[in-house]
């Protein structure tokens, strides 16, 4: 597989233990490798025409290309917010050694 084949997906949620069940959950499924965490983001977004702030806990997800299908169903369904941000970026290069670990982590096999 090349580097392009793999994604970061990020998310965000409302509090550490949203985030935790949130990541336990995608990691368990094999829908992705691994998740980061980083708590303590502050938000400032608009939503329904006013201007919204809130504290926040980023997800960073490290997954195939192909699996954002199913991990797109999964958020959607365990996520607690009415929109869930859910953004994926391709990954143009990358440790060969740790692709293949994402690749046989996430396997559907």
């Amino acid at each position: 597989m090349a580097a392009q084949d793999f994604q970061l997906i990020f998310s965000t949620c409302s509090d550490l233990e949203a985030a935790e069940n949130l990541a336990a959950h995608l990691v368990e499924e094999r829908l992705v490798a691994c998740v980061n965490i980083v708590p303590h983001v502050r938000s400032i977004y608009s939503w329904r025409g006013q201007v919204e702030r809130s504290g926040e806990c980023l997800l960073i997800m490290k997954s195939a290309a192909a699996r954002f299908t199913a991990i797109e169903a999964r958020v959607k369904a365990l996520h607690a917010y009415e929109l869930p941000e859910l953004i994926a970026v391709p990954i143009s290069e990358g440790l060969p050694e740790y692709l293949q670990w994402v690749s046989d982590t996430v396997s559907s096999s």
